[in-house]
């Protein structure tokens, strides 16, 4: 009989010799919405001091990286803690770019508007004026449902316009709350029978960006064996490195902690029930990221 290795580990110290570089989730790893989790920043800090290796920042957020970076400094975690951030908004304006002048529809909040900054497309409050749209998330997450949203989204399928999804995350955690994100508008468009574009997390383009970051940081080609992927979403964090065959340290006290027992004290076997019924795997696992 082959026992396998307990997957539930001590920290990330456990692991933190094996790899070169990290790309890790920002929230519900490094942060709630509302305050950073201490211990986290604190492991990215010291796996950086210890070993020398490189800490990427991947994240959903579709924003540019300088402003997640001010967030982020604006949440307390502190100077150190990471060498670089790349963004599903990142990608989405080169995807932007790449399609030249149309008018487009923004679906999301005014938080968001930095990524269109200087852009060539035009922008328009007129759903029937769109040629294309570009969706950040709901306009006001705090009240808002994707329901909301149905009858204007069953008008733009009909027309055919295509939706470029900058944030693929169905929810995240804002304090004690989740809260719907773009990719469950996304969802719901692709339901109604629209097309979608979705970028960032599982997705391989943000992967393809954030490895070539880390090469660049190490000054040197660093390969997926020597990465070690950390997050707490299935769909997407676990979902994304597992396609890449990058190793992963799944945090289970995210959006996902009701299922797996008392969040600081999961239950193994549920965790491992839930992977395997997902067709996924980890490395390990940890209620929540330390060292």
């Amino acid at each position: 009989m082959t026992v396998s290795a307990p997957l539930l580990v001590d920290g990330l110290n456990a692991l933190a010799p094996s790899y070169k570089g990290i790309l890790c989730d920002v929230w519900g790893v490094l942060h709630n919405g509302v305050a950073a989790f201490e211990g986290a920043h604190k492991a990215l800090r010291t796996y950086r001091e210890e070993t020398g290796g490189k800490v990427v920042l991947i994240t959903n957020a579709p924003r540019p990286a300088k402003q997640v970076g001010e967030m982020l400094a604006g949440l307390g975690v502190p100077d150190g803690t990471y060498d670089d951030i790349v963004t599903s908004g990142d990608v989405t304006r080169g995807v932007l770019e790449a399609e030249g002048k149309k008018t487009l529809l923004h679906i999301g909040p005014n938080r968001d508007q930095p990524l269109y900054w200087n852009l060539e497309a035009t922008f328009t409050q007129n759903d029937d004026e769109a040629e294309g749209i570009s969706c950040t998330g709901l306009a006001d997450d705090e009240v808002e449902t994707p329901d909301d949203y149905r009858e204007r989204l069953e008008k733009l399928v009909a027309r055919g316009l295509k939706m470029i999804c900058a944030n693929p995350d169905i929810v995240v955690e804002r304090g004690d709350r989740l809260i719907w994100c773009a990719g469950a508008l996304a969802r719901l468009y692709e339901d109604l029978g629209g097309e979608v574009v979705i970028l960032g997390k599982p997705h391989a383009p943000i992967y393809t960006a954030a490895m070539e970051r880390l090469s660049q940081l190490a000054g040197t080609e660093v390969a997926k064996e020597d990465v070690l992927a950390i997050g707490d979403g299935l769909p997407t964090d676990i979902r994304g490195a597992v396609s890449q065959d990058i190793d992963v340290l799944f945090i289970t006290a995210g959006i996902h902690a009701s299922d797996f027992g008392p969040s600081d004290a999961p239950d193994e076997h549920l965790i491992r029930r839930r992977l395997t019924e997902e067709g996924l795997r980890a490395r390990a696992a940890l209620p929540r990221l330390w060292w």
